[in-house]
């Protein structure tokens, strides 16, 4: 070998992170990228059938408005009415949804994190507060646009179909087919600016939040492991951190991807109408079951993905 071969330098390789778990989704092979798409749906199918159930009450707590059509007292009551009326699976309705958009949301989030951040590294090998936050946003803008806008809407929809005494939707295609038919294929992008609020909030301060308790936790030696149990830690945190700082959004978004969504003008309108209506608390509707999903849900989505690319960088050359 030549020198000039002996001295080449990978100009993707990221000496900053250990090369286990996602760390090596970082390094410069060319299947990184679908190594981390894998990956990325392998754990959100994973996570989604176990945290399902308070996303739907989650999402039915948001929905119920204040008046005479108030269907629930509270959670508890929400899950009791729920498994009575429709039996337990009737708290996995909408979950194909999300099964079906895990894949792409992943791939969109974990590939577009991952870029922004070759670009946004320091000369050391680490990111600056900016760029922690900056590379979050521009994941969670990037999904929301290509991946989780259509899917959430729809997941929305099939969970408010079901409040009704004569549920239209039949099933998943059947239901997508109504909306788009009725609708148009902007039925299935209602409240695509709040979306984008959420998630790029959601991303940002996930990753600012993860990526700052990696750096603290290693202390300054970059080739330290960090181990599972505390990714899963750190994950819990960043969850809970995006939780109290979105919430308002989520809750606004909800409402523009509703059955009922067309009642308001815009992001906007239905943000000054729920204050109005409904007062500022109306914004913290279904924090206690988000908050208990989403702990969760980051906690195990970093846990697995970890994981995931552990065995991938072992069997997957």
């Amino acid at each position: 070998m030549s020198p000039k071969a002996g001295n080449f330098k990978n100009p993707f390789s990221r000496p900053w992170m250990t090369e286990t778990g996602a760390a090596a989704a970082a390094g410069g092979s060319g299947s990184i990228g679908l190594k981390g798409v894998v990956a990325g749906g392998i754990t959100g199918g994973i996570e989604i059938c176990i945290t399902f159930p308070t996303e739907y009450v989650k999402t039915q707590l948001q929905l119920d408005e204040k008046g005479g059509t108030k269907k629930y007292t509270g959670i508890f009551d929400c899950v009791k009415k729920t498994v009575k009326g429709h039996g337990f699976f009737g708290l996995y309705r909408g979950l194909s949804v999300l099964l079906y958009g895990s894949i792409p949301k992943s791939a969109v989030r974990f590939g577009v994190f991952e870029q922004a951040k070759l670009y946004m590294v320091t000369d050391s090998g680490t990111l600056t507060t900016t760029g922690k936050l900056a590379c979050g946003l521009a994941a969670g803008v990037a999904e929301a646009v290509f991946a989780v806008t259509p899917m959430e809407t729809v997941k929305v929809k099939f969970i408010n179909d079901m409040r009704m005494e004569k549920p239209r939707f039949k099933g998943f295609f059947h239901g997508v087919r109504t909306i788009v038919r009725e609708e148009g294929i902007g039925g299935v992008y209602k409240g695509v600016t709040a979306t984008i609020m959420k998630q790029g909030s959601n991303q940002a301060i996930r990753f600012f939040v993860m990526e700052s308790l990696r750096d603290w936790y290693k202390g300054g030696d970059r080739d330290k492991p960090v181990p599972k149990y505390i990714v899963g830690l750190f994950g819990g945190v960043a969850g809970a951190a995006s939780v109290f700082g979105n919430t308002p959004i989520d809750v606004v978004k909800t409402r523009m991807q509703g059955l009922e969504a067309a009642k308001y003008k815009n992001t906007w309108d239905c943000f000054i109408k729920t204050w109005k209506h409904e007062g500022p608390l109306a914004f913290y509707k279904g924090t206690v079951p988000r908050l208990s999903r989403v702990v969760f849900d980051v906690a195990i989505t970093f846990t697995i993905y970890d994981s995931i690319m552990d065995m991938f960088n072992y069997v997957w050359k």
